[in-house]
């Protein structure tokens, strides 16, 4: 049965100059609404007329701006790109202006004082209640208890830092650079691997360009950054057999962004310019306030507890990859200085995990196929939650996108609707990188019981099919897919008044936790059966194979969980450091 959605699906279709022109006109309605608001009588100043007349106008904002926003990340035009960027720059240069209007939240303090006197509080639900503090302390965060000369030195920093995450970001979706190898050079990657390769001839040699996306570079490089004694960030390697490939793929790599130095730098700079600002000893204490963690201390006993519990696993873990590095070497006569690179951990990890467990990762990767782990796995969403998605055919950002509407299960008209959800699976140039789910509309009531539904784009770069073998999938990638997932149903399945406090917008050391949880259903035996199917026999996985992918699951988990210490630290050490240092020499000091 085919019921209508009680809100359509937003369109695509606009042009750069469209763009411009709405974002400016949605800055301008709600600018005036935060006019009225400044204008009032304190004595008019109530729960309505204040709070609920700002969350209705900001989550209408943020609805419209957000899908202008997007585009950025996911348009093959780079004039509509180029325009979203600008456009979210505005959104963010209003946004900070807003948040420094003394007139505004002087209404906020006059209606939460006459909610208090007059017993209306009480009355007030769990949810209403939690708007007003959190609209309150809003405004001391940002500066708004400060004399007029620091307010406009904060304003004018806040907006050199909104630019500089923008460019940064920028790069990040614009870099299209490759690093090119001759056949030679990439013996061990896989051959329907390397047939997908850009292949042209160089004086006279036949090489191969790999970009820098994760199903080209992937195979040869990795990231998994560990914080080990002597070792550095570097990417880890996992097929090249050539530790000279691997080595040269790493810089590629690791300098691919070098453009967004300065700006990292930059950005640092004015974030503890803007924390001394506001009172705070560093900008971890200021971003931490509001997360469950609460401050930079907290953080840090936290990672130094981890630490010390996964340092002695991960060092006999280094012992027993260096032996079997040190043996390859002798076995192929290859120089050994006895050191282990970090572009080694990925390509020894695999063949540790294939000699102690006789597992190829390849030979896994065959039984996943894109065009049935994506359906399965939203089949298993589907019965483990009670909801049902159709697929629609209507306006996308590009012909690859998946569309769906999605209902309750046993819904049998619109008040079954829960909302849209959308899938952008495959790498193309200038498209975010990697993996995320970005909620474009939020749920939350308008009025007489009606609602404004929800929107979740997943955006992934799963590898294409080649033209030996269809689009397959790493057991990683069906294990990230299913995480974005949870993502996804975290903003569809919320239902809140208020816009503001919709899906994943909850404290941010909480957001990963549904999905962390969601994402061991990819270690159940029943759930990898249902999920496998091998493209050319279409047999599920074997039980064997099933227990071996199972155990892998334990084996280097100190030097993986020591990778995601090294991004904590590295994070908390560059917005703890009192003096003014450049990215490098922090990282000298990791």
């Amino acid at each position: 049965m085919s019921i209508t959605p009680p809100q359509p699906a937003p369109s695509w279709n606009h042009t750069p100059e469209e763009l411009t022109r709405l974002n400016n006109g949605y800055i301008a309605a709600n600018r005036a609404v935060q006019d009225a608001v400044g204008h009032l009588d304190p004595k008019g100043a109530n729960f309505t007329s204040v709070f609920v007349a700002l969350a209705d106008a900001d989550a209408r904002f943020e609805a419209a701006t957000e899908l202008l926003a997007f585009y950025q990340n996911v348009s093959p035009s780079k004039e509509l790109r180029d325009a979203s960027n600008e456009a979210e720059s505005a959104v963010r240069q209003f946004s900070i202006e807003s948040s420094m209007r003394l007139d505004v939240f002087n209404a906020k303090i006059a209606a939460e004082k006459n909610l208090r006197e007059s017993g209306e509080w009480e009355k007030l639900s769990a949810e209403e209640q939690r708007l007003v503090e959190k609209s309150i302390l809003d405004g001391k965060r940002a500066g708004l208890a400060l004399p007029e000369k620091e307010r406009t030195e904060l304003t004018a920093l806040k907006k050199e830092l909104s630019q500089a995450c923008l460019d940064f970001s920028k790069n990040f979706n614009e870099e299209n650079g490759h690093i090119t190898f001759t056949i030679e050079e990439l013996k061990g990657v896989p051959h329907d691997v390397v047939s997908g390769y850009t292949k042209r001839t160089e004086n006279e040699t036949e090489v191969y360009d790999v970009t820098y996306q994760t199903p080209d570079i992937f195979p040869i490089v990795r990231l998994l950054e560990i914080l080990l004694a002597n070792l550095t960030k570097y990417p880890q390697f996992k097929f090249a057999e050539s530790p000279e490939t691997r080595r040269r793929a790493q810089e590629g790599h690791e300098s691919r962004l070098e453009i967004n130095i300065p700006l990292l730098n930059k950005a640092l700079d004015l974030r503890r310019n803007i924390a001394k600002l506001l009172g705070y000893k560093t900008w971890a204490d200021y971003i931490t306030e509001e997360k469950m963690v609460k401050s930079g201390k907290n953080v840090a006993d936290f990672l130094d507890d981890l630490e010390n519990k996964l340092r002695p696993v991960g060092l006999k873990e280094l012992d027993i990859l260096l032996a079997l590095k040190k043996k390859e070497h002798e076995e192929k006569r290859l120089p050994f200085d006895g050191k282990f690179y970090i572009w080694d951990y990925r390509y020894y990890d695999r063949k540790f995990i294939e000699e102690t467990l006789d597992l190829d990762d390849m030979l896994v990767k065959e039984y996943f196929p894109v065009d049935v782990v994506v359906p399965t796995i939203l089949s298993i969403y589907q019965n483990l939650l009670g909801v049902r998605f159709e697929e629609i055919h209507g306006s996308t950002w590009h012909p690859e996108v998946q569309q769906f509407a999605v209902w309750e299960k046993d819904a049998k008209d619109e008040t079954g609707f829960i909302g849209y959800c959308y899938l952008d699976l495959f790498p193309r140039p200038s498209k975010y990188g990697h993996a995320a789910v970005w909620g474009l509309l939020p749920g939350y009531d308008i009025s007489e019981g009606k609602r404004a539904y929800p929107l979740t784009a997943m955006v992934a770069n799963l590898a294409k099919p080649t033209p030996q073998k269809p689009a397959l999938m790493r057991h990683d990638d069906v294990v990230t897919f299913f995480h974005e997932m949870g993502h996804v149903f975290h903003g569809l399945l919320s239902k809140t008044k208020f816009s503001r406090f919709h899906g994943t917008s909850v404290a941010r050391d909480f957001v990963e936790a549904p999905s962390q949880m969601l994402e061991n259903w990819c270690w159940e035996p029943k759930v990898l059966e249902q999920m496998s199917s091998h493209y050319e026999t279409k047999k599920p996985l074997s039980p064997e194979l099933i227990e071996k992918i199972i155990k892998s699951r334990y084996i280097n988990v100190g030097l993986f969980y020591l990778r995601q210490l090294f991004f904590a630290k590295f994070d908390l050490k560059v917005h703890t450091e009192q003096g003014r240092r450049s990215v490098h020499m922090l990282l000298k000091k990791s």
